[in-house]
């Protein structure tokens, strides 16, 4: 099967508090939500992961396939069992609890890779989730880089950086090396704050740039991102809208923004168009449910032209 974007990561189970205190079943995981976002924007996406034998993993497959995200490389594991995060929300935002130690997610290997299916991609796309659940993990994404690279596949790339995962002594060094390799790279304030000691966007960019990146995104909330590439730096405004939930706003962006890279579109487009997917998914609770279709995002971008 040949695809626009191949995504490889821990799809995970959702419970996400509501305002009436009770927990609303839901889905996620940054890659998963990736794959998600950019099928339901018109990109053929597929997802290379492990789930537990077990209902989480039943309902996460069900969904991957009721949203046509190619599944001939989610693969189960007999005894280990699919990760679960709960989302609370506060007056400081929304905060994640996860129950994902030993999941049928991080023990894949590098066997687990199809690579004819990384070589049929136009982008192959990873987090510093992807690498930091565990050492085997770690091995399974450089085996897929290392895949892409052979077959001129370039390689999408968000630093996610989750301290609860690893610290930022084991974090920097495997994403320095990651970004390396990266055409796009995606990262945020906070991640660049703790790996770099940088908050200035624009130096940000141009560390990853230096690094050999084509495109970086840095994101700054309700304000935008700061996109950066060989020919300069822009800020790209964000969409204001009434956000109940950014559960899954960053991977949103992500998706959008490839699934207009793999038409051609211009990244300063592809930005504002990303912005605009990211700003919808911020209205409803959840990583997956609120992610918005084509339709939505253009209409959208009518009414804010």
């Amino acid at each position: 099967m040949l695809v626009d974007i191949v995504t490889l990561g821990e799809p995970l189970y959702e419970l996400n508090q509501q305002e009436d205190g009770r927990f609303l079943p839901g889905f996620g995981g940054d890659t998963m939500n990736v794959a998600v976002a950019a099928r339901r924007l018109g990109a053929r996406t597929a997802m290379m992961a492990k789930l537990g034998a077990d209902p989480f993993g039943d309902a996460i497959e069900g969904l991957l396939r009721d949203e046509q995200v190619d599944v001939a490389a989610v693969s189960r594991h007999q005894a280990a069992p699919t990760g679960i995060y709960l989302v609370t929300h506060g007056k400081s935002g929304h905060h994640f609890t996860y129950y994902r130690k030993d999941s049928a997610a991080s023990l894949m290997g590098p066997a687990d890779v199809p690579d004819a299916l990384i070589a049929s991609a136009k982008y192959l796309h990873i987090s510093g989730i992807s690498q930091a659940i565990s050492a085997t993990a770690r091995e399974t994404v450089d085996h897929a880089i290392a895949v892409a690279r052979r077959a001129n596949v370039p390689l999408s790339y968000d630093t996610n950086l989750r301290t609860r995962l690893w610290s930022v002594a084991a974090a920097r060094p495997a994403i320095d090396r990651t970004a390396r390799q990266a055409q796009f790279l995606k990262t945020s304030l906070e991640d660049s704050e703790a790996l770099l000691g940088l908050s200035d966007p624009a130096r940000i960019a141009d560390h990853f740039l230096g690094l050999g990146c084509r495109i970086v995104v840095v994101t700054l909330g309700k304000a935008g991102v700061h996109l950066a590439r060989a020919g300069g730096h822009e800020t790209i405004t964000g969409f204001k809208v009434e956000a109940v939930d950014a559960t899954g706003a960053g991977d949103a962006f992500t998706g959008a923004f490839l699934a207009e890279l793999v038409t051609g579109q211009d990244p300063a487009q592809a930005a504002r168009f990303a912005n605009a997917a990211a700003a919808l998914s911020t209205l409803g609770y959840g990583a997956i449910q609120p992610l918005p279709r084509r339709a939505d995002v253009e209409r959208f971008l009518q009414h804010h032209s």
